[in-house]
């Protein structure tokens, strides 16, 4: 299993969050972030704003899934035809175990 972390604009999220679930993915969990990338934060006029507001959204799918769940929330998220900083990232990573707390079953 695979965990993906996408780090959004605040205002993609809801698109982000159709385009998966219009493509069978409706488990994912949201969280609000700060924080800031490369263009470190952004400056208007005399007042540099250091942390900016995203929201993770993570999910869990099958190793199989990775790249067309990447590829969905990349379609989704970007803004314009060729994106633009602040846009967001993506971090993937292998999942060991997973269990639902209800039954107490290991997930496979």
């Amino acid at each position: 299993m695979i965990m993906v972390r996408a780090i959004v604009r605040p205002e993609r999220t809801s698109a982000v969050m159709q385009s998966l679930l219009e493509a069978g993915y409706p488990a994912v969990t949201k969280i609000d972030v700060a924080g800031r990338g490369k263009q470190r934060g952004l400056k208007l006029g005399n007042v540099i704003y250091d942390e900016l507001p995203k929201e993770m959204l993570m999910l869990v799918v099958n190793d199989h899934e990775k790249d067309f769940v990447i590829r969905a929330v990349i379609e989704s998220a970007r803004t314009g035809a060729k994106g633009a900083y602040g846009d967001g990232k993506i971090f993937v990573s292998s999942v060991e175990e997973a269990y639902t707390i209800s039954s107490g079953e290991r997930d496979a």
